[in-house]
């Protein structure tokens, strides 16, 4: 639990999904502020210079008149407001459509939440394997060094011949190697525990071990309902259905127009004299070469398509909860077989070194024993690790932390 608190507070993936959230909120904004009154301000000013043809009146005669407007001479200011009357739902469903996708932003956080618990899980679990692999070698070694001891003493009497050391010294090395292996993939596994804590790589991380069989009774009817409720993944679907059909409730209504008030006040030189407007807007896009209606059958094929995808998911999340659930099944009963098996291999690997300190046994056949006993007690705790992973993906096919 402190692993997972740790890696929830530190990991950049959270904090992305929290900054994606914080975007959808704002594009909820965005989407309701055509419904809010609209205030510009407006600062102009032109110069320019022309030439015209003037007749005089007296003599007839026509002269090019140069007539010249400084910036002074056309300086313009104005505030100018709008207001949006009635558009006949378009903004509406456009907040919607964005309020829509901001709670399907909200679930993606939980799913984010949900792959790093699984994650942090599955590493913690790894790093105890490869810690009971290190104890389970290093037993093995301690049993090869007490037969080696025991084949020299042999040899020296003259019990036992030579081959019997050579086969014992065989027997040290190989279980010193696998000692080595043992440790380097605890090294591994730490490594990959702190990653998934957002730490140091370097950091001397120590756990508890609760690497124990604790059975589980398994409801498949209840445990999918639960899955159902509680998948973000089956909650986006749905939403994501909702978004669509707000979206295509705007699309269509884009067919409709839109009513607007407008005013303005300012003034203009010379001396700013006032002046200000006030009128109303109706605008009412006639033809556009079919892009609306394209959009309009655009939302809804996307609508077809979000409700075919809740039940995709629906029956992922079925397929993921029955793996699971198999997974879960199938590792319980490898631990009671596992256990069984390190039990026969101890009685085994106990009669054959009790007939080799006898002088009635042969090396081959403690060696194999010893070999025999280090496999069980490897696949006992395979079988224990292998066992909490599914457990702990179950866990995430069922929606939980």
């Amino acid at each position: 639990e402190e692993c997972i608190a740790i890696a929830l507070e530190a990991q950049p993936r959270i904090q992305a999904t929290l900054f994606d959230y914080a975007a959808a909120r704002y594009r909820v904004n965005q989407a309701f502020s055509p419904l809010l009154p609209q205030l510009t301000g407006l600062v102009s000013a032109s110069r320019s210079q022309s030439t015209f043809l003037s007749t005089s009146s007296t003599t007839g005669a026509t002269t090019q008149v140069i007539q010249s407007r400084q910036l002074s001479d056309t300086f313009q200011a104005q505030v100018q407001l709008s207001q949006l009357l009635f558009d006949f739902g378009k903004s509406l469903a456009a907040t919607e459509a964005a309020r829509k996708l901001a709670e399907v932003a909200v679930e993606n956080i939980e799913l984010q939440r949900q792959l790093i618990a699984l994650a942090v899980k599955e590493a913690y679990t790894n790093t105890l394997f490869a810690q009971r692999l290190i104890k389970v070698n290093q037993q093995a070694l301690d049993r090869a060094d007490l037969n080696l001891k025991s084949a020299k003493g042999f040899f020296e009497v003259g019990t036992r011949p030579k081959s019997d050391v050579a086969r014992a010294e065989v027997d040290v090395a190989n279980a010193k190697l696998d000692v080595i292996r043992a440790r380097n993939a605890l090294r591994t596994a730490v490594v990959a525990l702190n990653i998934a804590m957002a730490i140091d790589v370097d950091t001397q991380t120590q756990i508890q071990d609760n690497l124990v069989f604790e059975a589980m009774a398994i409801d498949r009817q209840q445990q999918r309902a639960e899955a159902l409720r509680n998948r973000p993944e089956y909650r986006q679907a749905k939403l994501s259905v909702g978004a669509a059909e707000a979206t295509e409730r705007q699309t269509f209504r884009n067919f409709f127009p839109d009513i607007s008030g407008v005013g303005s006040y300012g003034g203009t030189q010379p001396a700013l004299n006032e002046s200000w407007t006030l009128g109303l807007s109706f605008t009412w896009s006639l033809f556009d070469g079919g892009n609306r209606l394209a959009k309009y059958q655009e939302a809804k094929a996307n609508v077809a398509g979000a409700k075919a995808r809740v039940r995709a998911t629906e029956l992922d999340i079925i397929q993921n909860v029955e793996q699971a659930e198999i997974a879960v099944e199938e590792t319980q009963e490898r631990i009671q077989a596992a256990q069984a098996l390190v039990a026969s291999a101890q009685e085994n690997f106990r009669l054959a070194q009790g007939r080799f300190d006898a002088g009635v046994g042969t090396i081959l056949e403690l060696t194999d024993a010893q070999l025999a006993l280090t496999q069980a007690q490897s696949t006992e705790t395979q079988a224990l690790a292998d066992y909490r992973i599914a457990v702990a993906r179950l866990e995430r096919a069922l929606g939980r932390r």
